[in-house]
C-alpha cells in the first residue's frame, strides 16, 4: 500500500460525519486519480445514505428513471460476496446496455468496480469507483490497487456501522446559512428559481449552496436533502 493510501485509511478512521464521508470520497478519488468514489449503504432500518463524486444531474437521473429497479450494478453485487468488476456483469439486455451508455453519458465512465459489503443486522453497502479507460489498463488497475481497496471499503463501512450504532450522540451537519436558507426555500415548496429570487442570487449560485449542502446531509438528491433536514430538526417549515 502507497503512503498516500496508509495515510487515508487513517484519515477515514477519524470521520465524524456525512459531511466526513462525502470529503473521503473526493479526497480518494484524487489519490487513485480516477473519474468517480461512491459509498452507498443502507442501515438496519433500510435508510439510505450516500457519498460520492457523481454529478447531481446522474444521481437524479437515476432516481427519476427509478433505474434501481433494473440496474445490474445492484442485482450482480446483491448475488455477489466478492468485488465485482463491472465487464463481468451481465448488460445483454437492451435495457441494460442504454442505462449504461447513458451513464456514460452523465459522465459515470465506462468502468467500474464495486465492493459489496454486508453488516451484522442487514446493513448492505456498495463500495464503488469509476473512470474512463481501455479495459487492459483498468485491469491493471484493480491488480494494482485490488488488495487496498477491499481494505478501504471496509473501513468505510466501519465507520458507517458505528454511526449507527452511536445514532444519538452523532453530531448534527453544519450546514451555512446560506445553505439552510436555499433548503429551505426548496422545503417550501419554492423552485428555484423562486428560492433564487427570495435570496438575491443567481440560479447557479443556488445550485452551488443546495449541492454542498446536500453533500453535507449525505443525501442522494436535492429531495432526499430536504427530507433529511426536516427528519433531523435542521430545518423547521
Amino acid at each position: 500500500m502507497t503512503a498516500n493510501l496508509e495515510t487515508f485509511l487513517e484519515d477515514i478512521q477519524h470521520v465524524e460525519d456525512l459531511e466526513g464521508f462525502q470529503g473521503a470520497t473526493e479526497e480518494l478519488r484524487d489519490i487513485l486519480g480516477i473519474a468517480h468514489v461512491v459509498y452507498h449503504w443502507v442501515n438496519s432500518v433500510g435508510e439510505r445514505f450516500g457519498a460520492g463524486t457523481y454529478s447531481s444531474e446522474w444521481v437524479d437521473r437515476y432516481l427519476e428513471k427509478d433505474y434501481l429497479r433494473m440496474d445490474p450494478v445492484i442485482f450482480g453485487c446483491f448475488q455477489r460476496f466478492t468485488p465485482v468488476n463491472w465487464k463481468q456483469l451481465d448488460w445483454s439486455a437492451k435495457p441494460a446496455r442504454a442505462f449504461f451508455m447513458e451513464a456514460i453519458d452523465f459522465g459515470v465512465g465506462n468502468q467500474g468496480y464495486t465492493i459489496p459489503i454486508r453488516g451484522p443486522s442487514g446493513q448492505f453497502a456498495l463500495f464503488t469507483l469509476n473512470d474512463s479507460s481501455a479495459d487492459d489498463e483498468w485491469e491493471g488497475f484493480i491488480r494494482e490497487h485490488g488488495r487496498d481497496l477491499v481494505i478501504i471499503a471496509h473501513e468505510f463501512n466501519k465507520r458507517a456501522l458505528e454511526f449507527e450504532k452511536d445514532n444519538k450522540s452523532m453530531p448534527l451537519p453544519a450546514l451555512s446559512p446560506r445553505e439552510l436558507s436555499a433548503i429551505t426555500y426548496l422545503a417550501k415548496g419554492l423552485s428555484r428559481a423562486q428560492a433564487a429570487a427570495q435570496m438575491g442570487i443567481s440560479e447557479h449560485t443556488l445550485r452551488v449552496y443546495i449541492e454542498a449542502g446536500r453533500h453535507k446531509l449525505g443525501a442522494l438528491n436535492t429531495t432526499h436533502a430536504v427530507a433529511r433536514a426536516l427528519s433531523m430538526g435542521i430545518i423547521i417549515v
